[in-house]
């Protein structure tokens, strides 16, 4: 009498039958199961990035990431369709950004206030050759004040001993060249001497708070945001990168009243 097979148990039976069924499927339709990108972001030390992605749509990867970075992410024209195929690991902000996009702008804020780190505020991922961003696409401001001057020879170069004299005894000079600022101001007001810096740049200035602050100082040929850091820690510096170029333009100044401390008790 030949000797029966023992019963399988019917979720082990079931069980093997789905994998059975799983093993049957084309490969091209078990490969859409599996997720086309994995995105890690982490902010301890310092803000890094971990991507792998294989053919995914670079809409879905920037609105993870727009997620974890809590930030706008704007996609130029066509992009939404692009698809990207790329792999890295713990690489820090521009570093990663540049990768997924042929033009790539991040706007921050930069708190001059000490220990404060560059807070990226907007991403732009933009196809060649397509027009930068507009300037206040993320940085806007309320309260914009301006410059009025009385002097009409501004921007006019001294040419005699006695004009070049006179501008060095000017209690205020601010010259923007060569991507480098220069200011040289004898017990002048922070809030005018953003003014004139604002309107050597050509960038608003916001003053939301009035300032006792006195600037007596000459800062040579700093670039802007080194320069702007000597003055107060009053003051917010919003720039834009230019990742493709490696450019980086300010977009506007504010001063703010000061950031008040906390005190611990004993």
């Amino acid at each position: 009498m030949a000797a029966q097979e023992p019963a399988v148990p019917a979720l082990q039976d079931s069980k093997q039958q789905e994998i059975k069924a799983q093993e049957a499927k084309p490969k091209e339709e078990r490969a859409a199961t599996k997720p086309a990108f994995t995105l890690k972001v982490k902010t301890k030390p310092i803000l890094n990035l971990s991507l792998k992605a294989e053919k995914a749509k670079l809409a879905d990867v920037t609105e993870q990431l727009s997620k974890n970075l809590k930030i706008p992410i704007f996609l130029g024209k066509g992009m939404e369709k692009q698809l990207i195929s790329v792999e890295f690991s713990e690489l820090t902000l521009e570093p990663a950004m540049q990768l997924l996009a042929p033009e790539v702008y991040i706007d921050y804020e930069i708190n001059m206030a000490a220990g404060n780190q560059p807070r990226p505020l907007g991403i732009f991922f933009y196809a060649a050759n397509q027009s930068e961003p507009p300037a206040n696409a993320v940085v806007r401001g309320n309260n914009q004040a301006l410059l009025i001057e009385g002097n009409t020879e501004d921007g006019v170069e001294p040419q005699t001993d006695e004009e070049k004299k006179k501008l060095e005894e000017q209690p205020l000079q601010v010259l923007f060249e060569d991507d480098f600022l220069t200011v040289r101001a004898k017990h002048q007001p922070l809030a005018l001497v953003l003014l004139k810096i604002g309107d050597e740049l050509g960038i608003p200035v916001d003053i939301s708070s009035e300032s006792s602050e006195i600037v007596d100082m000459v800062i040579n040929k700093l670039p802007v945001e080194d320069a702007i850091r000597r003055l107060s820690p009053n003051i917010k510096l919003f720039m834009r990168a230019d990742l493709q170029h490696a450019e980086r333009r300010a977009l506007r100044l504010a001063l703010g009243a000061p950031e008040k401390v906390t005190q611990q008790a004993p």
